[in-house]
């Protein structure tokens, strides 16, 4: 089977924005990196459930935003896995069922910061490549230093889901800051209207 190395980006992807996007093919396309899976987290228990989009309204987003481009890939692997579901379980899971691939984890800087207080976080260090795209503003910490961590200046937006949210709440105009098929949908279905 193909050996590939693989990017995981992980998020809530609620919605997903040209700001995921722009991350996700930089690091598919600028790094070593031959394909960058978005995991979409399911939702989080312990988060207030009305804050969320259904899973697979999330999940289809992500999967109309990147449509056609072979480097990007949606992935609902965090569905079927206990809640809440941790980093390094996920991993651990995903590593078993493709054997064949070598994983590498992304994440913000703002994530690295506070990485000491994962779950099992030395273990993920010690298996995983992290690549890490500089938020500013957020202090990256010592593990900056760490061998297994590469930071990336990657093109940021200063986009947050919440703030497109927001907008549809309020009847504001979302257009350019989500692909056109997101755009499209969340008008045709009224997903965040309420």
């Amino acid at each position: 089977m193909l050996h590939k190395k693989i990017g995981l980006f992980f998020g809530s992807f609620n919605p997903v924005h040209v700001g995921h996007l722009i991350i996700a093919n930089y690091m598919a396309t600028q790094t070593d990196l031959e394909e960058v899976w978005m995991v979409v987290s399911p939702q989080n228990p312990l988060k207030k459930k009305n804050s969320l989009a259904r899973d697979h309204d999330r999940l289809h987003l992500v999967r109309v935003a990147i449509d056609e481009n072979p480097k990007l890939r949606a992935s609902d692997i965090e569905f079927g896995l206990p809640q809440p579901s941790y980093t390094i379980d996920t991993l651990t899971y995903i590593t078993e069922k493709f054997p064949q691939h070598e994983f590498t984890l992304i994440m913000g800087g703002d994530n690295l910061g506070t990485l000491h207080k994962w779950k099992n976080y030395e273990l993920l260090l010690q298996r995983y490549a992290i690549y890490v795209y500089q938020r500013p503003d957020y202090d990256l910490g010592e593990l900056v230093q760490h061998p297994s961590v590469q930071i990336f200046q990657a093109p940021l937006m200063q986009i947050s889901a919440s703030y497109i949210r927001n907008c549809i709440k309020n009847g504001h105009s979302i257009q350019y800051l989500v692909p056109e098929p997101v755009y499209e949908y969340l008008l045709s279905s009224g997903l965040y209207r309420s």
